[in-house]
């Protein structure tokens, strides 16, 4: 009867392998879909230089359906973040492409303290392949609105920073007593700089790659 039992329980490999085709195929095609939406929503920022496009100016683009938009977002808002997020992840890439030529651990994270900057500076020199100002100017209603999930996104970019500071702490090239701490102060003065330089009325009093770089060098008495 156990034996009974075990083998009902139990489902055939075809079963297993024909049900999880199906799930890959469903997903693939839902990726596709949500991806169509987000390209079009990038293309609809490009052009407008703007967020300010409505949910139905994206399904039109997409030429998909506002159920179907529904069914992947709640609401603009959560578009934006996503394409937040993956302007965050195609950063990320550029972070590691520009960190990982250089060997010694102060020079790793200069050069991606100086990036991330460069990333972080929506009127600076171009990164990405779309228009990110926007992006930049709308991620402050979502970090106010949904900080949950902007800080979700940005754990990688966090972490990343985290583990080259530790990693200078290590070799003494920096001295900080909560590596942890100092990443964020790091983090939140690089990757906002670019709003207080929107309140500054002389272009040449912005703050740029270089002297944040070293703002930040100083303030861990490197």
């Amino acid at each position: 009867m156990a034996e009974d039992a075990t083998h009902d329980e139990t489902e055939p490999t075809w079963r297993q392998r024909a049900v999880s085709r199906s799930l890959s195929a469903a997903r693939s095609r839902a990726e596709q879909r949500v991806q169509r939406f987000l390209d079009a929503a990038f293309e609809l920022i490009d052009q407008k230089g703007t967020t300010e496009f409505t949910i139905q100016e994206d399904v039109d683009r997409s030429k998909q359906s506002l159920r179907g938009f529904y069914q992947y977002f709640d609401g603009k808002d959560e578009l934006i973040l996503a394409l937040f997020e993956e302007s965050l992840r195609e950063s990320l890439e550029d972070l590691r492409e520009v960190v990982e030529p250089e060997s010694e651990p102060l020079a790793r994270l200069r050069a991606f303290t100086i990036r991330l900057h460069e990333w972080s500076e929506p009127t600076g020199r171009k990164r990405g392949v779309h228009d990110r100002r926007p992006i930049s100017e709308f991620s402050i209603q979502l970090a106010l609105s949904h900080p949950e999930r902007v800080r979700l996104a940005m754990v990688p970019i966090a972490r990343m920073l985290l583990e080259l500071l530790d990693a200078a702490a290590a070799a003494n090239a920096v001295k900080v007593a909560d590596t942890r701490h100092a990443a964020i102060l790091i983090q939140q003065t690089v990757m906002w700089s670019w709003l207080g330089n929107r309140l500054i009325q002389n272009p040449r009093l912005a703050v740029t790659a270089e002297e944040a770089w070293e703002f930040c060098l100083h303030g861990l008495r490197g």
